[in-house]
């Protein structure tokens, strides 16, 4: 039987156990025999860590290595996190509990909504119900979406991160026994801590966007998956304040948009999906210059979330983009706008013969989704992706002359299916969009009826 050596026995302080405890949990006394088997001293550690004896302080420390390592799963995205901070941004200027008044106002205004837009478009109404929400129950209802939306993308941005940290962190964090799947592990910390800084970035732009949104639609990609149609009274009322229209005006011209949002993502059924795989393949591509990244990191704390923070807000970890990746982001931004554009013409259609200011109010909401605010530009500069129309006026345009040209019908079936959509060219030049959509369809028949005289078939009826 082998003698314990003197260290067996010595006294770890009590500080020092309490940061062991929050590190390891359960596996603490595991830990503690891995440390000393391999020579390692816990009490001389403790003298030599500097950890402050300070109560007070000690408890900031360890409420920060809490907060590290309480990660719910492997996911790039604390999402514990994201939902705290997003939260806390959202109730930050207030968030007062909505009145019966505005609940009343805001349902009436979207039922007015849905009997005008029948008159517009042969899209039927959504069929969900119609949702009044303060800023918190828009942060608990939408961030789902958000994990959707930015999990690929911070996914790919995670890997390159923790790979560059790992190399930088402090000798005292990267020294002694390591203990996969545990704070001794430098991977897996990085991990965590990665998990933590993207949680606190979209729980920024998330809070952010609860502040200033005027339904579920307002980025262009639905934030709820069911039919619904949504309404922020507290964020219409601010927008509203000031403007030389009738808060009621504001408020239906509003609920037009959104609830035009609504049918055309209800019934385009294929839509939704086709935007995420644009968003998936821009992350499946995803590189960071090492170096790039390796400067900056040396300037700053890797151990810090908050320092993280905002060198992520200031765009030094920002991806360089491949030519695949760049075709991504123009058919996103493609798509966007056509979708932007048919919510901005059938809106205002439906608005003309009942509002006398939706000609103003239309003009004020194009300027304001195509600048943007804080929270996209917050989400651009965490994923590189801009959930901005900067071409709606051009796509509005188009499907305003599609509809003049066919009606709203032809204008309306073009949603039929993805191989239809307009492309950037026809945002170019909307007046020749008929005649290269025909150019198209007769080069399809011509491929058919060349196949089918190959394998000794009945050449298909064009007419069909």
């Amino acid at each position: 039987m082998s003698t314990p050596g003197p260290s067996d026995d010595a006294e770890v302080p009590q500080e020092w156990e309490q940061m062991l405890r929050a590190m390891f949990g359960a596996d603490t006394e595991e830990a503690l025999r891995e440390l000393r088997a391999r020579g390692m001293d816990p009490a001389a550690m403790a003298a030599a860590s500097g950890l402050p004896n300070d109560p007070a302080l000690l408890g900031q420390v360890l409420a920060q290595v809490r907060r590290l390592l309480a990660a719910t799963g492997e996911g790039p995205v604390n999402w514990d996190v994201a939902h705290d901070v997003a939260r806390q941004v959202a109730s930050a200027e207030g968030d007062p509990s909505l009145t019966t008044s505005q609940i009343r106002a805001a349902t009436e205004a979207m039922s007015v909504a849905e009997l005008w837009l029948d008159a517009v478009t042969d899209l039927p109404p959504a069929g969900g119900p119609a949702r009044v929400w303060s800023r918190s129950e828009w942060v608990e209802q939408t961030l789902p979406s958000w994990r959707t939306l930015t999990e690929p993308v911070a996914s790919s941005l995670s890997v390159a991160l923790s790979s560059v940290l790992v190399d930088h962190l402090p000798p005292e964090l990267s020294a002694g026994p390591v203990i996969p799947g545990t704070a001794s592990d430098p991977n897996h910390l990085m991990r965590q801590l990665g998990s933590v800084v993207f949680g606190m970035q979209v729980g920024q732009a998330a809070g952010t966007l609860s502040r200033e949104v005027f339904g579920a639609t307002d980025i262009g990609i639905p934030l709820v998956r069911e039919p619904s149609t949504v309404l922020v009274p507290s964020n219409i009322a601010t927008f509203a304040d000031g403007l030389d229209a009738p808060a009621d005006e504001v408020t239906l011209y509003l609920a037009l948009r959104e609830a035009a949002h609504a049918r055309l993502f209800t019934h385009v059924t294929w839509l939704r999906t086709h935007l995420l795989e644009i968003v998936a393949t821009y992350a499946r591509g995803i590189t960071i210059d090492a170096s790039t990244l390796e400067e900056a990191v040396a300037e700053i704390d890797p151990t810090n979330p908050e320092a993280l923070q905002q060198a992520l807000s200031r765009g030094i970890f920002s991806p360089s983009t491949t030519p695949e990746q760049d075709a991504a982001l123009a058919r996103l931004e493609t798509a966007l706008a056509l979708v932007e554009g048919w919510v901005d013409e059938v809106s205002a259609a439906a608005a003309l013969p009942h509002l006398p200011h939706a000609v103003a109010l239309r003009e004020m909401l194009r300027r304001r989704r195509a600048a943007g605010g804080p929270a996209e530009e917050t989400f651009a500069t965490l994923v590189g992706l801009e959930l901005r129309p900067r071409r709606s006026r051009d796509a509005a345009a188009l499907w305003a002359h599609i509809a003049t040209s066919g009606g709203t019908t032809a204008r309306d079936a073009v949603w039929d299916h993805p191989d239809l959509m307009p492309t950037a060219e026809d945002l170019d030049d909307p007046t020749g969009f008929e005649r290269r959509r025909d150019e198209s369809a007769e080069a399809h028949a011509d491929l058919d009826r060349a196949l089918a005289e190959i394998f000794g078939e009945e050449p298909p009826d064009p007419t069909e």
